[in-house]
């Protein structure tokens, strides 16, 4: 994953780096060529120097017709989780970053269930643009945000109740896990999950009163 030692000098360098790099997102056929069914329009948030990085799966449809990351239910159950660290949904949508594994809607799965995951070779079709934000954007917490985010700093055969709740850092950034927020996953809807949920929230919270002093003691 993308380190701090990939970065252009400036901060102007990086803003410029990362618009040339959105440009070639909103040009990529790769998983189309690959034979992958997409809708070709990468969907992110953020700018160059937010401190904070969320990295989700892939964007939804609702995500695709409003144009943002975690639009619907499952972004409303997320700012639910990082309210709890004190985290208001505007000014961090504002002010900080959110991306994902993939940029493209993949379409919805055949059971008809949910959205279908990202193969592992769209992933990897993608990564360079992933690891474009995180070197250009330079945060200091990034929090992926369910298990295929997960699976890019956490071992991916390692279940979930082993990783929600914990904390490390990697590439000099801290990384505080998150499971998926959607209504459809009944992981985060047990009791005994929910009190891992809250401990990643205290981590974060933490985070974000170093980060950002002034706007955790108001």
């Amino acid at each position: 994953m993308a380190d701090k030692t990939q970065n252009p000098k400036s901060i102007e360098e990086r803003r410029e780096a990362l618009e040339a790099l959105r440009r070639k997102m909103k040009v990529c056929r790769a998983c189309i060529e690959a034979g992958y069914w997409v809708e070709p329009k990468p969907i992110y948030s953020g700018h160059v120097g937010a401190r904070i990085m969320v990295i989700g799966q892939a964007p939804g449809i609702t995500e695709v017709k409003a144009g943002r990351p975690f639009n619907a239910g499952s972004g409303k159950r997320l700012f639910q989780w990082l309210a709890g660290a004190g985290i208001e949904e505007d000014w961090f949508r504002r002010t900080q970053y959110m991306t994902s594994v993939t940029k493209c809607y993949p379409g919805r799965s055949k059971s008809g269930s949910g959205d279908r995951a990202p193969s592992r070779r769209e992933q990897l079709l993608c990564r360079p643009f992933l690891e474009g934000e995180i070197a250009l954007v330079d945060p200091a917490l990034i929090i992926p945000v369910g298990r295929l985010a997960i699976n890019l700093f956490y071992p991916a055969k390692a279940p979930l109740k082993e990783i929600i709740g914990t904390q490390k850092q990697v590439d000099g950034r801290w990384i505080v896990p998150l499971p998926h927020p959607s209504g459809v996953s009944r992981w985060h809807q047990l009791e005994e999950n929910r009190a891992l949920v809250r401990q990643a929230v205290e981590h974060i919270a933490a985070h974000f009163r170093r980060l950002f002093p002034d706007l955790a003691n108001k």
